[in-house]
């Protein structure tokens, strides 16, 4: 993907992502390409200044993620150890918990996509929870 730096016949300036800049041209000739502002199809690219990542930028983005993972590893850890391990069973057990007809608690398990799409639906707040190649250990 390629952010382009992007302005308007009215000035207004903003961004867009596209696969190309072949993409972009297409998109912009069919007046796929809009300001977010006043609308007019009469959008153009900017100049902009090439995005270079120095070692040391690369250094902290590798912190930063490392830090994420490690984050998202201890709630996981955390989820396991307090909640209830229902398998199979989430999407039923999570939405008999939501509308009261068992008891408050922490489950975790699995669900199907169309399990998922249902328990939001329905307004069960549920979330996925991550699991890293160690947990297959």
């Amino acid at each position: 993907m390629i952010r382009f730096s992007l302005h308007c016949a009215q000035e207004h300036e903003f961004e867009g992502w596209f696969r190309s800049n072949d993409d972009f041209d297409t998109q912009s000739k069919k007046h796929l390409v809009t300001c977010p502002v006043c609308g007019s199809h009469k959008v153009e690219k900017a100049l902009m200044a090439p995005s270079v990542t120095t070692a040391r930028q690369k250094d902290k983005m590798a912190v930063a993620m490392s830090k994420m993972v490690n984050e998202l590893k201890d709630v996981a850890r955390k989820v396991r150890e307090n909640a209830d391990y229902v398998g199979a069973d989430f999407a039923e057990e999570a939405r008999k918990i939501h509308f009261g007809e068992a008891d408050q608690r922490g489950i975790y398990g699995e669900a199907s996509g169309d399990e998922v799409k249902s328990l939001l639906e329905d307004g069960v707040d549920i979330m996925p929870l991550p699991t890293f190649p160690e947990d297959h250990n």
